[in-house]
């Protein structure tokens, strides 16, 4: 969340429809978070950024990142996938679950895949690789696209107003989790090595 208010705020427009276009073909990157922050910035005001455009830049980003995917998809098909995914987190078992689920459910499941992790990234591509027909394909990635746009859009510039405490309450989680962490990693190691000398 932080990298993406970073780069939301550094990059403004420019920055969202980037990282949703590469998170949208199958490149994990916080694409939701990205949303969310310049929903939340154009919801303080100032002039910053606005509502619209940042919905429109999300909307646009998300649909051509899936299209770009599919052709991926299409065009490679699995071979490419199955020797390329690991690279990107779709291992072979995974692929196999996700093409099981988008033949099973149909173009429906273009819109669901959008608003779940994991399937949202590789949502285009698996559709390429079971050759759904494109049109049937564009006109479910384009539903699913505005319904996914416009939710995280309306909440992150509701949140708008609140960016500056829900950016300190996350910076207060992360330097606890980092804590966790370290002294999770430190017990870990403790015990590796009583249990050595107990060997010994």
């Amino acid at each position: 969340m932080l990298e993406s208010l970073g780069l939301v705020d550094r990059f403004g427009y420019t920055g969202i429809g980037a990282i949703v276009f590469i998170e949208s073909f199958g490149i994990p990157a916080p694409g939701e978070t990205a949303i969310i922050a310049g929903a939340a910035y154009a919801g303080r005001g100032g002039g910053h950024l606005n509502i619209f455009v940042v919905a429109l830049t999300a909307f646009l980003a998300a649909v051509i990142g899936d299209s770009v995917g599919y052709w991926i998809g299409r065009r490679g098909g699995r071979p490419l996938v199955t020797r390329f995914g690991r690279y990107v987190r779709l291992t072979p078992p995974r692929l196999e679950r996700v093409e099981s689920f988008m033949t099973r459910h149909g173009p429906k499941m273009v819109v669901v895949a959008r608003f779940v992790e994991g399937l949202r990234q590789f949502n285009g591509v698996i559709a390429g690789t079971t050759q759904m027909p494109f049109t049937r394909f564009l006109l479910w990635n384009v539903l699913g696209a505005a319904l996914w746009v416009g939710c995280w859009s309306t909440v992150g510039y509701f949140a708008g107003n609140h960016l500056d405490q829900i950016t300190a309450t996350i910076s207060r989680y992360l330097l606890v989790a980092v804590a966790l962490a370290v002294l999770a990693l430190i017990a870990y190691v403790w015990h590796r090595r009583r249990r050595r000398t107990a060997k010994v």
